[in-house]
This record gives structure tokens, C-alpha cells and sequence, in this order.
């Protein structure tokens, strides 16, 4: 049974800081690519970054500069660090796993800035 289980969310003040991680289960993680993806109230999921198998990472423009991924293999855990948070952050945020044409999605954490 595959499972992405996402946490580290909560609510935190404009500039400050969230670390997401995502430890998934029943899958050989280190060959997947690992994803970051965000839904606001009332908008479609969003892509937010991406780490591939060998390390390479890309993020969406938005948050270039402000967040970052990591993956640990040994812990089968991925990690977006989030710094300077803007409201406009605001979100659920799912991780995502890619092997192929397999994919699976975690449940998702909600990420509220505001003051």
C-alpha cells in the first residue's frame, strides 16, 4: 500500500517561516521524482517544485529565491523549506510521487500566512 503523508503545516506571519515534509511509504522512492503542489481556496492545484531522482531541482517562478527542496533517500522524505512566506502562499499543499506514468498524491497539510 503506497502512502505520501505530508506535514509541518500551520499558521505563520508574513516573512516567517514553514519546513513541509512528505515521508512515503511502498514505493522504491529513490528512483521517483518527487513534486510540491499547491491549491488556494477556490483555485486549480498549482505546481510548485520539483526534485528528480538525481537532485535536480526546478521551481515555479513564484516562490524562486524563497523556497527549497530537498530529499533525504535513506528516510524516504522530501522537504520544501519556505522562507519569506506571503499571504498569497496561503494554501494546501500536496506532495507528489512520479515514476512513469505512476503517480501518487498525499492527502495534503494547510499552510496559512496571515497576521
Amino acid at each position: 500500500q503506497v502512502q505520501l503523508v505530508e506535514s509541518g503545516g500551520g499558521l505563520v506571519q508574513p516573512g516567517g517561516s514553514l519546513r513541509l515534509s512528505c515521508t512515503a511509504s511502498g514505493i522504491n522512492f529513490s528512483v521517483n521524482t518527487m513534486l510540491w503542489y499547491r491549491q488556494a481556496p477556490g483555485k486549480q492545484r498549482d505546481w510548485v517544485a520539483t526534485i528528480r531522482s538525481g537532485g535536480t531541482t526546478y521551481y515555479t517562478d513564484s516562490v524562486k529565491g524563497r523556497f527549497s527542496i530537498s530529499r533525504d533517500n535513506a528516510r524516504s522524505t522530501v522537504s520544501l523549506q519556505m522562507n519569506s512566506l506571503k499571504p498569497e502562499d496561503t494554501a494546501v499543499y500536496y506532495c507528489r510521487s512520479e515514476f512513469g506514468a505512476t503517480v501518487y498524491w498525499g492527502q495534503g497539510t494547510q499552510v496559512t500566512v496571515s497576521s
